[in-house]
């Protein structure tokens, strides 16, 4: 996995969505399974920190993948994967470690 994948900051405009207290949020797919990571203020930039690095690699995001936020409530966001080719990526995470899995 590549470092710059270990922690992602969201764009400005995303970040006045959040609320600046929070420490954790919920990552939604669209095959129900749901993550759990830290968000932390860097730079002043929202940023998902722990929990993010074992996303990326359970979901094999690469370098060239776009990955959609929609904020869904203040500490849930709606997450879509799309390929380097605008394929959506769609993975089931049922036989997964349940200390990174939430069940909604």
């Amino acid at each position: 996995m590549a470092t710059k994948l270990e922690a992602i900051p969201m764009p400005l405009h995303f970040t006045k969505h959040f609320p600046f207290m929070l420490t954790e949020c919920k990552l939604n797919m669209n095959t129900g399974c749901s993550w759990r990571v830290t968000v932390r203020l860097m730079n002043d930039m929202v940023t998902l920190d722990q929990g993010w690095a074992t996303f990326v690699v359970f979901h094999e995001i690469k370098i060239g993948y776009m990955v959609t936020f929609r904020l869904v409530t203040p500490d849930t966001l709606k997450v879509i994967l799309f390929n380097d080719e605008g394929i959506e990526v769609v993975i089931k995470c049922g036989r997964h470690d349940d200390t990174f899995i939430v069940t909604v």
